[in-house]
């Protein structure tokens, strides 16, 4: 395998599906139409995304062996992801993820359990090879100290850094300073904004009071009202595309592993932005997660097809 150009550091889960004809009311009991098992974790996720496109990435992550994880590590390189830099305790669990599927508007809710997710050390973070990357990405469901100091160490070597400040966590506002590219939904830009004292406010402004604090760009997903985005040249909207969503869980995984993907390969900012709305939107359109990741080729046609 060709030495990685893009290196996710992130989480990897078993994540545990079941669909409901809508979202749960607190304290109700629905019936449940079908229930699945796939491989899954914001990390892993923009991996695959990453990979199906044509992506050399590698993985960083810490799987425990207990639960098959074995079987998860082996699913993430017959994707083609290389998984050197993946731990494999053989005392811990890995993570879970547990989502439901509402399926009058296909939106979801998930609880995570991190498992090894929330061990992985400094000690693996300093033993990570930088050399001849071009991209570090990261999230948020592994500690927030190990995610610091990787990117710490990346801007030492030149490596830019996307962080997909999801989920939510209070302090990760410490991390905007190290983040070349920030990605985050709505709801995500609007909890960072108010944790750093400031209001409500539209996603433009939004993006350009997370600007700064030190991304070099800044992006806001907003579902299908499409993306906003934020540099030093100015600001872009791209619309979304007119898609039926089907499954919305992994729309955001595949946005980033698109737009990163996109980024090493040196595309200009706009055409990038349209890359990941199409990956996205391809994803959103058919049921599951990983499953429904698009490969390079159904992108470069839609592409072809709609620019």
């Amino acid at each position: 395998m060709s030495a990685p150009e893009i290196l996710v550091l992130g989480s990897v889960n078993r994540d545990l599906i079941v669909h409901a004809p809508r979202l749960p009311l607190p304290g109700e009991t629905l019936r449940g139409q079908r229930f699945g098992s796939c491989l899954g974790g914001k990390g892993a996720n923009q991996a695959v995304a990453a990979a199906r496109l044509g992506a050399r990435v590698a993985l960083a992550a810490r799987v425990g062996q207990r639960e098959n994880g074995a079987a998860m590590v082996a699913q993430l390189a017959g994707e083609g992801v290389d998984t050197h830099f993946i731990a494999q305790p053989a005392d811990e669990v890995p993570g879970v993820a547990l989502i439901v599927v509402g399926a009058e508007d296909a939106e979801n809710q998930i609880v995570t359990v991190a498992g090894s997710n929330g061990t992985l050390p400094l000690e693996q973070v300093e033993a990570l090879e930088l050399e001849g990357l071009r991209w570090l990405v990261a999230q948020q469901e592994l500690p927030l100290e190990s995610v610091a100091r990787a990117f710490e160490r990346a801007r030492a070597a030149g490596v830019r850094t996307l962080l997909n400040a999801a989920p939510f966590r209070p302090g990760c506002e410490r991390l905007l300073p190290l983040v070349d590219l920030l990605v985050v939904n709505a709801l995500e830009a609007q909890a960072l904004v108010t944790l750093l004292g400031g209001g409500p406010a539209s996603p433009l402004a939004l993006a350009q009071a997370l600007r700064a604090q030190g991304p070099a760009a800044v992006l806001v997903s907003l579902g299908g009202d499409g993306l906003c985005w934020v540099d030093a040249e100015g600001a872009l909207s791209v619309p979304a595309r007119p898609v039926k969503a089907v499954d919305t869980v992994g729309a955001g995984d595949t946005l980033v592993g698109a737009l990163v993907t996109a980024m090493a390969e040196g595309q200009p900012t706009a055409r990038a932005l349209a890359f990941a709305q199409a990956a996205a939107g391809l994803a959103v359109s058919r049921p599951g997660v990983q499953d429904a990741m698009p490969r390079r080729e159904e992108v470069d046609r839609l592409l072809a097809q709609n620019p």
